[in-house]
């Protein structure tokens, strides 16, 4: 392999497009590798700006399933943003393009394919997203977490690899998550941590509202809003932040249960950690990912799964009863799944491409 090896990370849109490009960035330093990044001006560039990686913008438009006249205004978009992402990857040379879903990276790829720079995507939900369904006609190989997704993929692209999960993740300080929290040791109430996505949910932030009082009879909370999104003042058992970086691994290691959407990238760090969790999957404007990821967790016991409706019909409390009962065999069965081999997979399967292309 050349000393100046350069690869280009790509995707974009949301955290669980970025997260996994984290998780695998030692092992690429470990390579020597000389690291890039093209994204959109959206939530990849204040991700990726902390890292010290060279951030490349371009246009991206929306990729939509429905009729929308942004739709044609989102057509220059892309067309641009293919300019842009050609002139870029023709002036770096990488020899390898990793892509991460979400809109923007359908340009890298179409453009790294055009240059004949090897494409390599991973697909994080059980089945694949618009953006890489169309990106996996450029690829060498198209890697997946759930082993459900291989039908949809050809068998001479997909490889089963699993979510590479973030280390520190693993490295959670429980003095300074007490400290974060202001919660106190000897409150024998279950911590919950209740948790919405990198831009926060409204329905699931109005669900714990709604039951508060309650909820703090027999819990302690706590909750990550979203970007200006508090909701309620913090009070005893109960604080809220807008949005965790770095101290995220600290509030994971007091963590008993967990309520959340089910993003990929998410609940795959939950099982890490062997966190029981209820999901609520995101319906509304969604293509249906979030549910097909949950109904994968149950049938595997690792996860309770309520729709948004049952939630409000039946009533959060009661959910987190029942949560908190299969927890001990959630947590023994979650033990039992391999989340660590992940980022070695995902890096073998780098080298092969690299090695079948020199």
């Amino acid at each position: 392999m050349k000393k100046d090896f350069k690869i280009v990370l790509t995707g974009g849109g949301t955290a669980g497009h970025v997260m996994p490009h984290l998780a695998l960035l030692p092992s690429m330093y470990k390579r020597n590798w000389k690291i890039y990044y093209i994204g959109s001006s959206g939530i990849e560039r204040s991700i990726i700006s902390s890292t010290g990686i060279r951030f490349h913008s371009i246009s991206a438009g929306k990729l939509r399933r429905y009729f929308s006249l942004e739709n044609i205004i989102d057509v220059f978009k892309v067309f641009w943003g293919c300019l842009q992402s050609f002139f870029i990857l023709l002036r770096l040379r990488p020899q390898l393009i990793f892509s991460k879903g979400g809109y923007v990276s359908v340009p890298v790829a179409l453009s790294g394919w055009l240059l004949r720079i090897p494409v390599v995507a991973h697909e994080s939900d059980l089945t694949p997203g618009l953006a890489n369904k169309l990106v996996k006609k450029f690829c060498k190989k198209v890697l997946y977490n759930f082993p459900e997704t291989q039908k949809y993929l050809p068998n001479s692209k997909g490889v089963c690899v699993g979510s590479p999960v973030r280390s520190e993740l693993f490295n959670g300080n429980k003095e300074n998550g007490y400290l974060l929290t202001g919660f106190k040791k000897e409150d024998e109430r279950k911590i919950i941590l209740v948790m919405g996505g990198s831009l926060g949910a409204d329905k699931l932030n109005k669900l714990v509202v709604n039951e508060i009082d309650r909820l703090l009879d027999r819990y302690r909370i706590i909750h990550l809003t979203g970007k200006g999104k508090k909701i309620i003042e913090n009070r005893d058992g109960y604080v809220s932040f807008d949005f965790l970086g770095p101290e995220l691994k600290d509030i994971f290691s007091i963590t008993d249960l967990v309520i959340a959407r089910a993003g990929a990238n998410s609940i795959f760090e939950f099982l890490a950690l062997n966190k029981p969790m209820l999901l609520i999957p995101l319906e509304v404007g969604s293509r249906g990912d979030q549910l097909e990821n949950a109904e994968s967790f149950v049938q595997s016991g690792f996860a309770r799964l309520k729709r948004e409706h049952q939630v409000v019909e039946d009533g959060l409390f009661d959910e987190l009863q029942k949560l908190d009962d299969q927890a001990e065999s959630m947590i023994s069965k979650q033990k039992r799944f391999d989340s660590t081999s992940a980022i070695n997979k995902v890096m073998d399967q780098l080298d092969s491409v690299i090695s079948n292309t020199e």
